[in-house]
């Protein structure tokens, strides 16, 4: 089994994929309100700046920085999945295990690793057949970031410039 060591840099900038245990499930998307709800909570008590965000039925890709001497995105990623789990369970009589126990994060090294990172958020529902145009996936930061002028409506990336 491979050492993996998660990297330790403070207020850094960081690449996350967090999955559903259930793949083939839609719940993050059926229960998008429960999800917010529960990035809100930790977002007051925890800080940290959303740079990209998109949620699809089965997995998060999302794009934080961390404050200035901070590292800690396990704990909170760890707090969303407890409440996002405390919050679903509280409706349905869902009392399994929802996420898989670990996630996979990257450093974002440069600006080109940066925008590599953020573009994938955005087009990673095109890429999964979900919708043809970034624009008309409801669940992505990509809508705040056209409001701020940083992406144009119709921007649909490139497929091919990440893998």
């Amino acid at each position: 089994m491979p050492n993996y060591i998660r990297s330790k840099k403070r207020g850094g900038t960081f690449f996350f994929t967090v999955n559903l245990q259930n793949r083939q499930s839609s719940v993050l998307i059926n229960h998008i309100d429960l999800l917010r709800e529960s990035v809100s909570y930790v977002l007051k008590r925890r800080p940290f700046h959303i740079v990209a965000w998109v949620v699809l039925p089965d997995h998060i890709h999302a794009v934080w920085t961390l404050p200035e001497g901070d590292n800690d995105y396990s704990r909170r990623w760890q707090l969303i999945k407890q409440l996002f789990t405390k919050k679903l369970w509280g409706l349905t009589e869902l009392q399994h295990t929802v996420w898989q126990p670990r996630f996979w994060e990257h450093e974002i090294k440069s600006e080109d690793d940066l925008n590599k990172h953020i573009n994938y958020c955005y087009l990673n529902p095109v890429k999964h057949g979900y919708v043809s145009s970034t624009v008309d996936w409801p669940y992505s930061s990509f809508h705040r970031d056209v409001k701020l002028g940083l992406f144009d409506k119709h921007w649909n990336g490139n497929l091919h410039t990440f893998p």
